[in-house]
């Protein structure tokens, strides 16, 4: 097989299993946002409602993969990508899941709408920095990983809380993806080319770099990791 086509089918791999990491939350807010409906009108809510929330992301990752050309936005977007990695580790997600269900049809639409968009940085973001300024690839990512995430979000969800294994697989990819934004970084990224020992290395603290704080907090937050202020003499 043709490199490039080798490559672009990675890459395409890359950014449909981002988008399935970091859609449970979107996947929820469709369910919330179509609850009162019945029968067709809700299949026709989630249809449409997710519809036009594709668009505008599509219509986003294209501006963000367009302003990551200008100088720093990459390693802005790489340091970024890095905290939504470690949220996602610790679950430490902040959007409002107080979904409004919608009464009609339309407001349901409108609210799946407007809620993917106020959660969907951290899916734009990622995605934008996987594509490489392919834009074809944020599409084909987005058409192949959405219809999964509406038709089959409930057994994602499940499978995610079963086999907790896979959240540290999506994090691990985030670092990935964020560590080669940074070191692709025009500023910078000659340096990592004259030393690619250290652009791999890198790379490798990035990754582990996120996957022990998550772990750290995790454990933390769980009572097996004393606070430091709580120490008794």
């Amino acid at each position: 097989m043709n490199p490039s086509v080798t490559d672009f089918i990675l890459s395409l791999l890359n950014i449909v299993f981002l988008d399935l990491i970091l859609a449970g939350d979107n996947a929820i807010v469709i369910g919330l946002a179509a609850r009162n409906l019945q029968g067709s009108s809700q299949k026709k809510a989630i249809l449409l409602g997710t519809g036009g929330a594709v668009v505008l992301r599509i219509i986003a990752t294209i501006l963000v993969v367009w302003l990551l050309k200008v100088p720093w936005l990459l390693l802005f977007g790489g340091l970024l990508l890095i905290m939504i990695a470690y949220r996602l580790l610790t679950g430490g997600n902040t959007e409002d899941t107080d979904i409004q269900a919608g009464g009609t049809l339309w407001s349901a639409v409108r609210t799946i709408i407007v809620a993917d968009a106020a959660m969907g940085l951290d899916n734009v973001i990622a995605i934008a920095g996987a594509a490489k300024h392919n834009i074809t690839l944020v599409v084909l990512g987005l058409l192949i990983s959405v219809p999964i995430v509406v038709w089959g979000s409930t057994l994602f969800i499940k499978l995610i809380n079963r086999y907790s294994w896979i959240i540290y697989i999506g994090s691990a990819v985030l670092g990935f993806t964020a560590a080669s934004m940074i070191t692709s970084e025009k500023r910078i990224a000659p340096f990592f080319e004259q030393q690619p020992l250290l652009h791999y290395l890198f790379i490798a603290l990035v990754i582990a770099g996120i996957l022990t704080a998550g772990l750290w907090q995790r454990h933390r937050a769980q009572g097996r990791i004393p606070h430091s202020g709580n120490s008794t003499r």
